[in-house]
């Protein structure tokens, strides 16, 4: 599996079964029209030398995330299968593209007979389970959670690639959730937009980097990459904020495997094997080891 993240929450995962993209945005801006936040960050692959795309998931309908020019590029170029939670896909075929919705706990099977590597078929069904996370969505004023957000699982050779969307940490339960899917070889789990107060670790509707650490414990995934961070400004925290505070907690945790990549720069991800498991940290104890003087100049 050779993982590359394009920027924000775009992710470009290529196995020998399929070439998956995660809510692909291209666009200068993250709003309607030439409005909301530009990017700070060029997209870490031009979208002409993208290559073929065979599935694209689409967490939620937010502008960051649901990026209407880009997918309609996409889609008259490759035809990829579409899959997205519910109500999304009315945005999408709005603009004549075609898409499959499904709401929590269903799967959607993808087509054929993938191949393992170049002379092996997998002989199970590739399928795409929509899966629960914390979110909201609103694509103007008037359609606030008319339409449904999630995070994915796609069931892969070498252990599964988990696609958290954009997701606030509310019950918890969401990644054992995904976790009882198989074993997660891949965990895209977004670290940042989460400070809008000074000290802020966390959002009702964003992870921060602290939370992330748990989501990733809770997973079990071997390897995980951090998104949703570096590309647009969506709240007051410092644009290399999240990845450094991301090292000071996995250094309070001794968690491994949970690494930030850089845009544009292909990471080879290893088949799954099971994580080391540590000793849990108590909250109590997170706080007092990431109260360090450090930890407090992040802004």
């Amino acid at each position: 599996m050779r993982v590359t993240w394009v920027g924000h929450a775009s992710v470009l995962v290529q196995t020998p079964a399929l070439n998956i993209l995660t809510d692909p945005v291209w666009s200068e801006n993250a709003g309607p029209f030439v409005l909301g936040p530009r990017r700070v960050t060029r997209p870490g692959i031009d979208l002409a030398t993208l290559p073929k795309i065979d599935l694209i998931v689409v967490s939620h309908n937010h502008y960051d995330h649901l990026d209407l020019s880009t997918l309609k590029r996409l889609w008259d170029r490759d035809r990829p299968l579409i899959v997205t939670s519910l109500g999304n896909d009315a945005i999408l075929r709005s603009a004549g593209i075609a898409a499959v919705a499904a709401d929590w706990r269903r799967a959607i099977t993808v087509e054929g007979r993938p191949r393992v590597d170049a002379s092996h078929y997998w002989t199970r069904p590739i399928r795409v389970h929509v899966t629960r996370n914390h979110h909201w969505s609103s694509r103007w004023f008037t359609d606030r959670n008319r339409a449904l957000w999630s995070s994915f699982v796609v069931e892969l050779p070498g252990g599964n690639l988990f696609f958290a969307g954009d997701t606030g940490f509310g019950d918890g339960r969401w990644p054992a959730e995904a976790r009882a899917l198989g074993p997660i070889r891949l965990a895209l789990i977004p670290i940042g937009a989460f400070r809008f107060t000074p000290g802020q670790m966390d959002s009702d509707s964003h992870i921060g980097p602290v939370q992330a650490a748990e989501v990733h414990a809770r997973l079990g995934a071997s390897t995980s990459i951090p998104i949703h961070w570096g590309t647009f400004r969506l709240s007051y925290e410092g644009y290399r904020t999240p990845p450094a505070l991301l090292r000071a907690t996995l250094a309070c945790t001794g968690q491994r495997g949970f690494a930030p990549a850089q845009i544009g720069r292909p990471v080879d991800v290893a088949p799954y094997t099971a994580p080391n498991v540590r000793p849990p940290v108590t909250s109590t104890q997170l706080r007092h080891c990431l109260d360090t003087p450090a930890v407090r100049r992040l802004r």
